[in-house]
């Protein structure tokens, strides 16, 4: 994975474990990055919720953006109160309740079809806050090559296709949202325009933004940040009466994290088996759900170093395996491991199934080698999900 920066995080022995830990000089420097391509191109970069919601540090990145966007109410209510700027939200559709409740708090709504715009009209004429509405389309073409995460695979519930247009009422559209990658570099953008150009071109006229979505590898070593400055200026040039949004949800933490974890138990299989105290299919989903294999400080891959071992969770399920591992000495009850690239799309989809013990939230400053435990977890907040 070329994206991920080797790092040790040089964490003090008291980091709790299992715990998130976000190193914040990190986090700063890719929120410069992110603020030098917004300078220089003109668009507005919106921090994707979804994707990183850790509201402890929204003071750190709040003077970097123009604000956040939102899947629904409860992300747009957390975008306003601790985040404070601008609020875009989407989501595939609102019942009545969501709506009366985004109102409260987006600056910009984009509905997931007409027959949803259309129900929600009412509502948003009544609010006593100026909304702007918007629709997000579906350009039809995408690069991602993994389907669960690809808006644009066939039969897609993501975004408006061009036909489904055709003769509707769009004087109260404001703008047009697209969102088809993941992970992706420039290039994947300038080619995706063509495409929303041919099928979306003659609407922006009277538009008064658009927005690009997320899924822009905007702080990765490999993006090509000059190239993507050039296609948000000649876009602009084209449309100069356009307000342009990015919305990057990964770009924001990449590289700003660590999961710390601890070997509680070695069992003796071929190759043998290190239980860790915390669970793939708990804290780290997208182990499971890419799949994908999450880098660890010092490790290899099976075979390349002298000691082998199958790293796995405290769940019950049977699956709940993180991968195979190499390591340079023998592993045993107490050490430490760190996994890398930890912050983004971990945090916001953990879960307490089995009742598995939450990793506690810290930053790390390491300018000032301080260490805070922002937040731990405990039986009371397992016990109030549920009822």
């Amino acid at each position: 994975m070329d994206h991920i920066i080797h790092y040790d995080p040089e964490l003090p022995p008291e980091t709790p474990s299992p715990a998130y830990v976000v190193d914040l000089k990190r986090l700063r420097s890719n929120m410069e990055i992110i603020k030098s391509v917004q300078e220089q191109s003109g668009a507005k970069i919106l921090a994707a919720l979804k994707g990183f919601a850790m509201h402890s540090a929204f003071p750190l990145m709040r003077d970097y953006v123009a604000g956040v966007c939102a899947s629904g109410p409860w992300e747009a209510q957390l975008g306003a109160e601790e985040f404070g700027k601008e609020v875009h939200c989407f989501a595939p559709a609102f019942t009545d309740e969501d709506m009366q409740e985004v109102l409260q708090f987006a600056h910009h709504i984009s509905f997931n079809s007409i027959a949803q715009f259309q129900k929600h009209q009412e509502a948003i004429a009544g609010s006593s806050r100026k909304v702007s509405c918007g629709l997000r389309v579906n350009p039809e073409y995408s690069e991602v090559e993994t389907d669960i995460y690809n808006p644009c695979v066939a039969g897609s519930r993501l975004g408006i296709r061009r036909a489904a247009l055709e003769g509707q009422d769009l004087a109260k559209v404001e703008g047009l949202h697209f969102h088809t990658m993941c992970e992706q570099n420039s290039d994947t953008l300038e080619r995706t325009l063509v495409h929303f150009e041919e099928k979306f071109g003659d609407l922006l006229p009277q538009m008064q933004w658009v927005n690009f979505g997320g899924g822009h590898h905007i702080t990765s070593p490999t993006y090509d940040r000059d190239r993507l400055v050039r296609i948000l200026k000649d876009f602009k040039s084209r449309y100069p009466h356009l307000e342009v949004y990015l919305e990057p949800g990964e770009a924001m933490a990449i590289n700003t994290g660590v999961l710390v974890a601890t070997v509680l138990d070695i069992i003796e299989e071929a190759p043998p088996i290190a239980i860790l105290d915390l669970s793939a299919t708990c804290h780290m989903p997208d182990v499971l759900e890419m799949p994908y294999r999450p880098e660890i400080v010092d490790a290899a891959e099976a075979g390349e170093k002298q000691h082998t071992y199958s790293l796995g969770g405290l769940s019950c399920l049977a699956g709940d395996m993180i991968g195979h591992y190499s390591f340079d000495q023998p592993l045993q009850p107490g050490n430490k491991l760190y996994f890398l690239d930890m912050a983004h799309y971990t945090m916001v989809k953990t879960s307490t199934f089995n009742g598995i013990k939450h990793p506690a939230i810290a930053t790390w400053d390491p300018d000032k080698e301080e260490l805070t435990i922002v937040r731990k977890f405990g039986y009371t907040d397992y016990r109030d999900r549920l009822s």
